[in-house]
């Protein structure tokens, strides 16, 4: 084994402390060589040991009865009824996304797929949660435009070619997400219950198997690239992301469920981040078992790789599987079916140790449980952000008319269609999906069953940064609300947890608490968290990113005939809201776009609305127990920009019919005209239904606050709020809505 030098400054480059190394060299016994420093460096980086976060990711509610898979594998797994499971997750590519936009995101979407194929699940939906920039910002605009045209066509690129429906998701636009882009891409699957695979290296003697693309030094040091904050040389680490082809995944997924079927397989790990050096050692790590591999066998696409490189590579499309002993030439024979290469390269061998070899050579010897368990595991320093009391800001609105208020509102980039991203992706293909993306979760068709399931992404920055717990409960209780509006059971949770460089002690301050605020919500909704992934270091120049919990929320629909849209059906429907109405406009979408309110400062003033579980349990139970009995026409969540805006995108949200119009009266004598129709308060859901069900509803709803507010019918919206009403041609609001973003896109 060759020994090397291993000076400070390199040390310093493998994005290593100096008490980490000298932890390395003690666990280790000698000094590591700069291949077996390569290895510790993407295990001990943040993205891969979590090395900030698992001291307070181990607070958040995992089990639950339909729990199959918890946190730990490449997925969560739930039991959906009927012997049929869903894996999904949601992961980060960020980092790549800001430096080579098209395929960073692209391959988020790559990676994601194989998380969950791996499990044994053949995908079927995508989502994914977007964040940038203000378009329009003067100084990054251009920038922040071109990040968002290229994500797009990445996913929609990988999305398409691969064959999987891209069926919702979210975009949301803020000043901290300028040159921090984030890309979290969500996949799930489904599979019976009797085919779970694991990435464990079981079996003594079995034999260690590369499968799918050569390898090349493409992402090298991807992982440690993701676990650092990014300055003006970023862009130069352009080769340190990777490059995907959807059309090779697609036969690799092909190629894994069949030797899956064939029993010809012990074990199955994707090799994502840090590429082979992390699929082996985990996999040695969950087995409690030890590797020998032999990098000489390595299919390459590039000629003099060194050892080092080989173990680093993130190229993508890569599979590492542990084969059942004597049945390897059947892995091979099925891999070679499908165009693709399947080598021996090693065996799991007795006990705990990672060996590699090239060219005849020991090139690095390892013990596993260094790598994983021994990881660092830091209680970093926390302390809630010093906040200056901030004068009261009174400032005229830029708008006083209410009409104008609301076209101002459609036409935010917060607000406004996001049509322009979803139809650039395949929404349809495989022809499961029963609600098409713009809902308030999309629904996926089990086949050869009445069963559906929805998912959706949520997340709320602003929020979160005013009061980290209060943001983290907002958050599930939206997503859970959105999938309650197409008439499912929230069941499970997966999170992706956006955040800036946990050195800074209020950064983790935010964490810990929205840690804690997802705990309470999730136990309260029972819903249990089963996969997810934290992204820190989520800053350029000093600048950091909102604090950005995303869930993604999964529920059952057990019969698809009770399936809920949020558009207005019938002329004549009876429009009525689901819960309470408080005067939450301190950091509306109205507070910005109207009031003209950065977003410091609303962080500054530290008003956020505040939730009542107990309450949004009641309303999202009611809405069930009204669609289980057919009573309701639509229902839609009531969120960003509030009733006004809820209302407007009911009336031209029906997909498959002409807008219709609709007569609103809003009295409260508590509340200004401003706050009922702009007010962001939670746990609310507008519904209509036919005015013939109404004692039915009424009975149904019972304690539930309940308030009828107006009709469905005519050609303009129509609000009467207090002493203030208005009205407007709703095929305008339509025009508005639906093209304001492509507007700003060509700007």
């Amino acid at each position: 084994m060759n020994e090397s030098t291993i000076t400070p400054e390199i040390v310093a480059q493998h994005g290593l402390t100096q008490d980490e190394y000298q932890k390395i060299v003690d666990l280790m016994g000698r000094q590591p060589n700069i291949t077996e420093l390569g290895v510790f460096s993407v295990m001990w980086s943040e993205h891969c040991s979590y090395k900030s976060s698992r001291v307070h990711l181990k607070r958040l509610p995992t089990s639950g009865p339909r729990v199959i898979v918890p946190p730990g594998e490449n997925a969560g797994v739930v039991d959906i009824g009927d012997d049929w499971c869903v894996a999904f997750k949601v992961e980060s590519h960020n980092h790549p996304s800001f430096i080579e936009p098209f395929q960073g995101a692209a391959t988020g979407v790559g990676g994601i797929l194989r998380d969950v194929f791996t499990m044994g699940a053949r995908p079927i939906a995508a989502m994914n949660s977007l964040r940038f920039g203000p378009l329009g910002d003067p100084k990054n605009g251009a920038r922040n435009r071109s990040i968002i045209k290229g994500c797009v066509e990445g996913i929609g690129h990988y999305g398409n070619c691969f064959g999987v429906p891209t069926v919702g998701g979210e975009v949301v636009f803020d000043e901290s997400y300028s040159l921090n882009p984030l890309v979290n891409a969500f996949a799930l699957g489904i599979l019976r219950k009797d085919q779970i695979f694991f990435g464990k290296a079981d079996g003594i003697g079995n034999p260690v198997m590369y499968a799918g693309a050569k390898t090349g030094r493409d992402g090298i040091h991807g992982a440690t690239m993701a676990s650092a904050e990014f300055d003006e040389e970023a862009l130069e680490k352009r080769p340190t992301v990777q490059v995907g082809d959807p059309f090779l995944e697609k036969l690799l997924l092909e190629a894994c469920l069949e030797a899956m079927r064939s029993g010809a397989i012990k074990g199955i790990q994707d090799m994502g981040a840090a590429g082979l050096t992390s699929s082996s050692v985990e996999m040695a790590a969950r087995a409690g078992t030890g590797l020998e591999l032999d990098l000489t066998l390595v299919p390459q696409r590039e000629t003099g790789m060194t050892a080092y490189e080989m173990l680093l590579s993130e190229s993508q499309e890569r599979m590492l599987i542990v084969a059942r002993e004597g049945r390897e030439k059947e892995v091979v024979e099925i891999f070679n079916k499908w165009d693709l290469d399947a080598v021996v390269i090693g065996k799991v061998v007795e006990g705990d140790r990672l060996k590699i070899f090239h060219h005849g050579e020991l090139e690095a010897d390892l013990p596993v449980m260094a790598l994983t368990d021994e990881a660092p595991k830091y209680q970093r320093p926390m302390s809630p952000p010093s906040r200056v009391e901030s004068p009261k800001i009174t400032r005229e609105p830029r708008i006083t008319d209410a009409r104008e208020a609301l076209v101002q509102l459609l036409r935010s980039g917060n607000i406004c269609s996001k049509h322009w991203v979803y139809e650039q992706y395949d929404s349809m293909v495989r022809t499961n999906t029963a609600i098409l993306p713009g809902a308030d979760a999309a629904v996926i068709r089990v086949k050869e069953t009445r069963r559906a399931i929805a998912m959706c992404l949520d997340g709320n920055g602003k929020f979160t940064a005013i009061d980290p717990r209060m943001g983290a409960k907002l958050a599930v209780a939206e997503a859970a609300r959105n999938v309650v509006c197409v008439g499912a059971k929230p069941i499970a949770v997966t999170n992706c947890l956006n955040f800036a460089s946990p050195e800074r002690p209020e950064v983790m301050w935010s964490f810990s608490e929205v840690i804690d605020g997802m705990t309470e919500a999730c136990k309260a909704f029972e819903t249990p968290v089963v996969s997810g992934n934290v992204s820190f270091y989520n800053e350029t120049d000093g600048a950091g990113i909102l604090p950005t919990p995303t869930i993604g929320m999964v529920g059952i629909i057990d019969d698809t005939r009770k399936l809920v849209t949020r558009g207005f059906k019938s002329e004549g429907d009876i429009i009525a809201v689901l819960g309470i109405t408080r005067d939450d406009l301190a950091a509306s979408e109205y507070a910005q776009t109207i009031l003209g309110r950065t977003t410091d400062e609303l962080i500054s003033i530290g008003i956020a609305p505040q939730i009542d579980l107990d309450l949004e349990i009641r309303v999202q139970n009611t809405l069930l127990a009204l669609t289980a009995e057919s009573l309701v026409a639509s229902a839609h969540d009531c969120s960003d920009g509030g009733l006004a805006v809820a209302i407007a995108e009911s009336c031209f949200s029906s997909l498959d019919r002409k807008a219709v119009g609709a007569a609103i009266e809003l009295h409260d004598s508590g509340l200004s005209a401003e706050a009922l129709l702009f007010g962001e308060t939670p746990s609310r859901i507008v519904i209509s239904f036919s005015p013939d069900k109404l004692d039915a509803v009424k009975a149904v709803i019972g304690e539930c606050p309940f308030q009828v507010i107006g009709k469905v019918g005519g050609h303009s919206l129509s609000f009467a709020a207090n002493d203030s009403s208005f009205a407007t041609p709703i095929s305008r609001l339509e025009a508005i809505w639906a093209g304001a973003l492509a507007a700003q896109l060509e700007n």
